[in-house]
């Protein structure tokens, strides 16, 4: 679950940075100084964020090189690293650090809500398949034994 965690959390840095930062352009990943050092922390966010997809997928190459990829917690760890992203950019970046907001100028409630209940719908998909995937080893193992 290790690889396919930093694949989710990769990709849903991708997804907030490519979309919120740059096509909508609503804020920058550090919003309390220039435009310019915003771009920068963007810059640092995609290469953290890109660093983090390689990583796993690297990791996920020698689980299946060596036999011992199990898809259901590799979705497992996808949702579960995806919704912790999400939770912890909507909770402690947004709201606890304030270094930046979803939208500006606007009442940022349902932006928040949006954001924080789309997390633990993505969080609640991993934990249904950690959950899954534990009762069908057990019940493989059960009937082995």
């Amino acid at each position: 679950m290790r690889a396919t965690l930093l694949i989710g959390i990769g990709i849903m840095a991708a997804v907030d940075e490519i979309i919120f930062h740059q096509l909508l352009g609503w804020h920058h990943f550090y919003d309390l100084s220039t435009p310019e050092i915003g771009l920068l922390t963007d810059g640092l966010l995609h290469s953290a964020e890109l660093v983090a997809i390689v990583a796993g997928f690297f990791m996920l190459a020698d689980l299946r090189r060596q036999h011992s990829f199990v898809p259901m917690r590799g979705w497992a760890g996808f949702f579960i690293g995806a919704g912790g992203f999400q939770l912890f950019d909507g909770i402690v970046d947004h709201k606890l650090l304030r270094v930046h907001q979803i939208r500006y100028d606007v009442d940022v409630l349902p932006y928040d809500l949006a954001w924080n209940i789309g997390a633990l719908i993505l969080l609640i998909i991993g934990i249904v398949l950690v959950r899954r995937a534990k009762a069908t080893e057990r019940s493989r193992t059960g009937s082995i034994a």
